[in-house]
Order: structure tokens, then sequence, then C-alpha cells
């Protein structure tokens, strides 16, 4: 009799551990984590550009401005933002010469260097864009010497070649630090 209740408890946590084997949900499915880059991802002439987070302080609507007379063809004048007056550069005009036309979807990208800020008009914002690591290539995409020399590679998602422009590369440019200190 002393065996029979030894082996009773003993076949009972054995059944107790089949029916718990039996409905006892998996693991959670191991998922491969991919590192990702994220950017602000916007247009001009055409190309989809994307800038890094860290280089872009704002985006505004194309504001109201005065013209500065005397001045390049792409700097599109002084606003006044919250208080601070704002150059307004048309990016395109900057590098390529060639001035944009504002419309519905035309966006002001503010950036900063030091003591000296600078809106850039570009033809669309659109909005945030993430990138695994491993779709980056220094493949460029169709565009101007002059262009090139502002952008860092690209990422490639799907059909599309989002280039990586460097705000940091035209903010240290001789265009973008004379238009800025002098406005």
């Amino acid at each position: 009799m002393v065996a029979t209740q030894s082996q009773q408890p003993f076949d009972l946590l054995r059944e107790l551990e089949q029916r718990s084997r039996s409905r006892a949900m998996g693991l959670p499915q191991q998922v491969e984590v991919r590192r990702t880059w994220s950017g602000i991802g916007f247009s001009v002439g055409g190309l989809n550009l994307v800038s890094d987070l860290d280089e872009v302080d704002e985006i505004l609507d194309y504001p109201t401005m005065t013209r500065v007379p005397g001045a390049h063809n792409w700097v599109r004048g002084l606003a006044n933002i919250r208080g601070t007056l704002l150059p307004i550069l048309d990016l395109s005009g900057l590098i390529d010469d060639r001035v944009s036309q504002p419309n519905r979807s035309t966006r002001v990208l503010v950036v900063h260097e030091g003591d000296l800020s600078a809106g850039l008009v570009v033809d669309e914002v659109v909005g945030m864009r993430h990138f695994f690591d491993e779709d980056f290539t220094r493949e460029l995409p169709d565009a101007s010497d002059s262009m090139r020399g502002f952008l860092k590679g690209a990422y490639r998602q799907g059909d599309n070649l989002w280039a990586v422009f460097s705000m940091q590369k035209l903010r240290e440019s001789d265009q973008f630090v004379q238009v800025a200190s002098h406005s």
C-alpha cells in the first residue's frame, strides 16, 4: 500500500506535466532585429532626398518674406519666424542655379550652423523615412555634379533610391556661409 500511495502522487504529477505541455504556448517567435537609419524625406528638382534627423531643426510652410535687394535669385528673402529674421534660400537655386517655383507642397527646412540659421526651400517634404542599414548603397541617383557634392550615398527602398543629403556639407559650403552671415 505504501508503494501505491507513493506512485499515485508521481502519476498525478506526470499527468499534470503532460496536460500542461499539450496546452502550453510555445516561446515567442525569434525575430531578427535589423538596424535602421531614419531621416527627413524631401524632394528637390525631382530627386528623392533624405537628411539625418539631427540636421533639420524645423519644417515650415512657405512663409511670407521680404526680398533682399541685390541678392542672388536663389536668396528668396528674409522671413520673420517668431521674432527671428531667417534668410530663406532656394536649395535648388543655391546648388544648381535652378530656382524652383513655390506651390502648395513647397516647404522650408530650417538648419543651424553655430549662430547662423537659414531656411531652405524644397519642393516637398514627405516626412520621416526609415531604412534598413543593409539597404545603404554608394550608388547615387542621376544628379548634377554640384548636387552630388552634397550626397553621401543612398538607400534603396523598393524601386526608389533616396539620396542622403548632407546638411553639414551644405552648411560648410562657401555660398551658404557667405549668404547666411550677410543676412
